[in-house]
């Protein structure tokens, strides 16, 4: 016979006992029930049980070797076993059958040797003796009860290890979810605390900023009661310097008034003594026709000369005053307006008087003024369109303006003749010119109406006024390109492309002077006075090359300001200058025209009055708002 495997069910209580164990029953618990289970299987069966711990059988082979408990021998005998009919005779002998070891090899087990378990579990070897068929059958039914109980506990103890795994698992991931929940509250805690640290810094930085606008506010509280008192000390200064100013002012004008008084007692003399030689010349000349009554024609020829010897005294007294006086008695020659030619006048009278004090002062003192003038004017060929260059010449120019070293009355007349003047140079700098003359004369007011009389002396374009030729009037050409401002070299005059160019740079820095703008710092000569000087222009003036090359100029440094202060009258002002001082422009029918008539014609259908000319704005950031104290 072969290998043989049994596999047995035992019922669920043997004698009463209940052989399957408690799932929720510990291991020591299971442990302790296995042994009384035992127990009470010994006490209740005749039969000797193989769960009994008793000593190992020595087994020896054929040969007397002793050998280990392992696989047991089934020996069958002719005397023991019924065979059937079918059956060989050689299967009376005597058959090893070898049976498969009962390996518990997943059971967990004690450690301990004195265990009753141990015994019990391990693989066995039994021989079987010679029984009947009944003890045998009951033998093998108790091995096939054994078996199954050991299949049983088995279960139950796989079913306890997956439990106590499943457990451990549930421990793990309860654990996991236990740490995790730390983290996380870790990491709450964190942004909580880091939330709490960055709103106490930021309330200690509101704090600090707070305490240093308070600081800041103090600070600028004391700074303006500073700047209060200088103003004040500046305004009781100023109003003292008006006073002496007054006063000097009353006192050189008593003076102008005693000079005047004491040329129209020349004048006068001068007219009685022409009166006289009239009246000796006619008498001669009555006596004269009555002793050669031949020779009338040297009568005639006798009146006509002292006629003539009369207009020359009366051209020699013309000449000796200011070309204004000479307009006011000659209106078909000078072409103004009368408040143009009455705030020249007085401009023109204020520079004469300033220059013969200056004089008188200069001849009466052992000082040397060159070295202000000379300083005066570095520091305005120095001027660039840099607000900080701007800025400090401004300062220094003030500076000696009100310098007591020098007279203020010699340094203004320089300041003003030196910065008109600057125009002529390739390098000068309109718009920046423009900014320090508003800078000075905001500290220093009595310098504009000097700087306006060096102006109008320079070029008559910015009164504005305009002088016909006449020949019964001028003498010559030549005379009337002094009259208008040409300039003698060497006893030629200056050609005429020459006057025109410096005219348009005397044009240009003018307009800049009157569209400059600072906020903070009042112009006096502003945008107002230029919107006046434009109404007059066109109003007065007529339409030829020189009006033409002075209202260019003026345009395009000072159209872009007129615009943004007066908007459509501005472009009503355009529309006059496009429809009726151009139109007479053309009727001129000159070819020397044309350039300056397309240049105006461009700048006003183009629009180029919208656009900021170059050089407006000073380089850097716009000039402080803020109020220059020097």
């Amino acid at each position: 016979m072969g290998a043989f495997k049994l596999e047995l069910r035992c019922p669920q209580k043997v004698h009463g006992i209940v052989v399957d164990p408690e799932c929720n029953w510990s291991f020591e618990s299971l442990s302790s029930e296995l042994h009384s289970l035992e127990k009470k299987l010994h006490d209740s069966c005749s039969v000797p049980v193989p769960f009994t711990k008793a000593q190992s059988r020595v087994f020896w082979n054929r040969k007397g070797v002793k050998r280990s408990p392992g696989a047991f021998v089934m020996s069958l005998s002719n005397e023991e076993t019924e065979l059937s009919e079918s059956e060989s005779e050689e299967d009376h002998d005597l058959r090893m059958v070898t049976a498969k070891r009962f390996n518990c090899d997943d059971l967990y087990m004690s450690d301990s040797d004195s265990s009753d378990y141990e015994l019990a579990f391990d693989p066995q070897s039994y021989l079987m003796g010679e029984v009947g068929l009944v003890e045998s059958a009951f033998f093998e039914r108790s091995h096939e009860h054994h078996l199954q109980v050991q299949e049983d506990i088995r279960n139950q103890l796989s079913a306890i290890e997956t439990e106590l795994m499943t457990e451990q698992e549930k421990y793990a991931s309860a654990f996991a979810r236990i740490e995790k929940y730390r983290e996380a509250r870790k990491e709450l805690e964190r942004k909580l605390d880091t939330q709490y640290q960055r709103k106490i810094a930021e309330a200690l930085d509101n704090h600090l900023t707070a305490i240093q606008r308070e600081h800041e506010l103090k600070s600028q509280i004391e700074e303006r009661r500073i700047r209060s008192d200088a103003a004040h000390e500046e305004a009781k200064r100023k109003e003292r310097a008006f006073h002496e100013e007054r006063l000097r002012q009353e006192r050189a004008r008593a003076e102008a008034e005693a000079k005047l008084r004491i040329e129209e007692t020349k004048m006068a003399a001068l007219e009685a003594e022409r009166r006289e030689a009239k009246e000796a010349g006619e008498k001669e000349a009555s006596e004269a026709s009555k002793r050669i009554a031949a020779a009338p024609s040297q009568q005639e020829a006798a009146k006509p000369q002292l006629i003539a010897d009369s207009s020359n005294l009366n051209l020699q007294r013309g000449s000796g005053s200011n070309r204004t006086k000479k307009s006011q008695t000659t209106g078909d020659v000078v072409r103004a307006a009368q408040t143009a030619l009455t705030l020249e006048q007085g401009r023109l009278l204020k520079l004469k008087e300033l220059e013969e004090a200056n004089r008188t002062l200069i001849m009466n003192s052992n000082m040397d003024f060159s070295n202000h003038e000379r300083h005066i004017s570095r520091l305005i060929r120095q001027i660039r369109g840099v607000k900080e260059n701007v800025r400090v010449k401004a300062s220094e120019l003030v500076k000696i303006l009100k310098n007591p070293s020098c007279p203020q009355t010699i340094s203004v007349a320089a300041f003003a003749k030196k910065v008109v003047s600057h125009c002529e140079s390739p390098d000068n700098a309109v718009f920046a010119c423009g900014h320090v003359i508003v800078l000075v004369t905001s500290q220093v007011p009595q310098a504009m109406d000097l700087i306006l009389a060096e102006f109008h002396r320079a070029c008559i374009y910015t009164v504005p006024k305009h002088v016909v030729y006449s020949k019964s009037f001028f003498e010559s050409k030549e005379a009337y390109y002094k009259d208008i401002g040409h300039r003698e070299d060497d006893g030629k005059l200056e050609s005429e492309k020459d006057y025109l160019k410096r005219l348009e740079s005397y044009m240009k820095l003018y307009g800049a002077l009157v569209q400059t703008e600072v906020q903070g710092v009042p112009n006096i000569h502003g945008p107002k006075e230029g919107w006046a000087w434009l109404a007059r222009f066109l109003n007065v003036l007529p339409a030829n090359m020189y009006t033409a090359v002075a209202l260019n100029a003026f345009l395009q440094t000072a159209g872009f300001a007129l615009f943004r202060k007066y908007k459509s009258q501005f472009t009503k002002m355009l529309l006059i200058i496009l429809n009726d001082f151009l139109k007479a422009l053309r009727e001129r029918e000159d070819s020397e025209l044309n350039p300056i008539i397309l240049e105006i014609q461009s700048y006003i259908e183009d629009n180029k009055f919208r656009q900021e000319p170059e050089g407006r704005s000073l380089q850097g950031q716009l000039l402080s708002s803020r109020v220059y104290s020097y």
